[in-house]
């Protein structure tokens, strides 16, 4: 790691004001992500010292026209079961789970707002 940097605290994702709501029950409700933080217009989930924010800003409008340029990749450890489980809440999966040629399995969605999201189960050991 450079000098002075200790590491990453979290990731923020902004949306407009007008989809908010679609974005937190996403996160919440089709994810199940459990909210350390829920309050109107923020909402902040948290693993260990890491944390990912969705929020509103004033100069964001509109769905992400370029879902690549970011991507948010989401831990666990049954790919398979959690894709099941999340297809049946009407998760749409632009990649099935499959398996990475250094061993990881990976599959890939889009949250309302059009920002990519994977699932990234890691070999053991890894």
């Amino acid at each position: 790691m450079t000098e002075g940097i200790a590491g990453l605290a979290g990731v923020l994702v902004w949306t407009e004001a007008a989809r908010y709501a679609a974005m937190r029950d996403f996160y919440v409700d089709t994810l199940g992500l459990k909210p350390r933080s829920d309050r109107p217009k923020f909402v902040n989930f948290e693993w260990g010292e890491q944390r990912l924010s969705i929020s509103t800003h004033e100069g964001v409008t509109g769905a992400n026209e370029d879902p690549l340029r970011q991507m948010i990749n989401l831990t666990v450890s049954d790919i398979q079961a959690t894709a099941i489980a999340l297809e049946a809440r009407g998760v749409q999966f632009s990649r099935p789970p499959e398996q990475e040629p250094w061993g990881g399995w990976i599959t890939t969605f889009e949250d309302p707002d059009g920002n990519t999201l994977q699932l990234l189960q890691t070999p053991p050991g890894a």
